[in-house]
């Protein structure tokens, strides 16, 4: 932001890189965290694994309650294991450089709304060469289905 900073989670699915639930918030508390958190899981189901980096909002008593309840498996990336999130980290470098970067947000409300924007063109639009240069709405919505063993 112009002045002052906002702090953005996203709850991402491996495999189809779509981003299932975020919040931004002025501080770095988990409960922005656990809203996201409690969003996916009510929307989209339970992971069997949730993976996340080390962050105190990650490792926070409340936070790891919410994944201990649904009985979801806790994977932490390494401590300065960028590699160990490279979909996240992505994710980051695409909404700063295609997003915030070029939009210098006078307010968090602004800014929520950008990004909430590019969120939607991230999901619904914007081409991965990971993905065949399909976005990731369209592998989420149109998985196929396994073939029995």
């Amino acid at each position: 932001m112009a002045r002052g900073f906002v702090y953005l989670v996203a709850i991402v699915d491996w495999f189809t890189r779509r981003v299932l639930a975020w919040r931004v918030s002025i501080s770095l508390d988990a409960e922005f965290c656990i809203e996201a958190l409690e969003e996916a899981l009510a929307r989209y189901g339970k992971p069997a694994i949730f993976n996340s980096d080390q962050g105190s909002q990650f490792t926070s008593t409340a936070f790891t309650a919410v994944l201990h309840r649904e009985k979801i498996a806790i994977s932490m990336d390494g401590k300065g294991c960028w590699r160990d999130n490279v979909f996240v980290e992505r994710l980051w470098r695409s909404v700063k450089y295609e997003e915030v970067y070029l939009n210098a947000y006078a307010s968090v409300p602004e800014a929520r709304a950008g990004i909430g924007r590019y969120i939607g063109f991230y999901n619904a639009v914007r081409p991965h060469s990971a993905l065949g240069g399909r976005a990731p709405d369209q592998i989420y919505f149109h998985k196929p289905l396994l073939a029995a063993a």
